[in-house]
């Protein structure tokens, strides 16, 4: 990975947009596990923390299952990403501590609104990721992602979500929306962190 160029692009625009960062075959092994075995594994997202954590379907319709440290594959996502963090915190002085991370599918109709990866009250989010997992994907099948300027104003962006396409961007001064899906959509959303800021 080309840690200089990441650095560069997320301190000139927010965010950056990579293709094919990992190897195909831990990408075809990520994709099998962002499958569904059903509610016993994925469940749907909520938003919010502690007693705002709630589940509302206008808002957000995904479901969502936590990667597994000691599964391999998802160990093997955590092992990449953990050089991401380390090469990123050397760059930019970020002093970023940790990662956490979902699979989440889209169903047929679901989207989520327009919104910031920052949760009330917690701003220890600093950079959000999105890895994308849906092969043969067309224009037609939706579930695009749109970012906005940190007034949520004006689109800069929109990212089609084709197998191997990852997406980095300011947690907290990137809104963005997903648009809904024509077609079952698959990805791991992630974020670094670091520890929680007193506001």
């Amino acid at each position: 990975m080309n840690i200089a160029n990441i650095a560069g692009q997320l301190t000139s625009t927010g965010y950056i947009v990579l293709d094919q960062p990992l190897l195909v075959s831990l990408s075809t092994q990520l994709l099998a596990r962002c499958q569904d075995d059903g509610p016993v594994r994925f469940q749907a997202a909520r938003i919010g923390r502690g007693q705002e954590n709630q589940q509302i379907n206008s808002i957000r319709s995904d479901v969502i299952s936590w990667l597994d440290d000691t599964d391999s594959t998802d160990h093997a996502y955590f092992a990449w990403m953990e050089l991401l963090r380390s090469g990123l915190n050397e760059a930019l002085f970020l002093g970023l501590f940790d990662y956490e991370c979902h699979y989440a599918i889209y169903g047929v109709g679901a989207s989520y609104a327009k919104h910031s990866d920052v949760l009330n009250g917690n701003r220890n989010r600093i950079l959000s990721t999105v890895y994308y997992l849906n092969e043969d994907w067309q224009a037609s099948d939706g579930g695009q992602l749109v970012i906005f300027d940190p007034t949520g104003d004006t689109v800069i962006a929109t990212v089609n979500p084709t197998f191997g396409t990852m997406i980095i961007f300011l947690s907290e001064s990137v809104p963005h929306e997903v648009l809904m899906a024509n077609t079952k959509r698959r990805s791991i959303a992630g974020w670094f962190r670091v520890r929680e800021l007193a506001h």
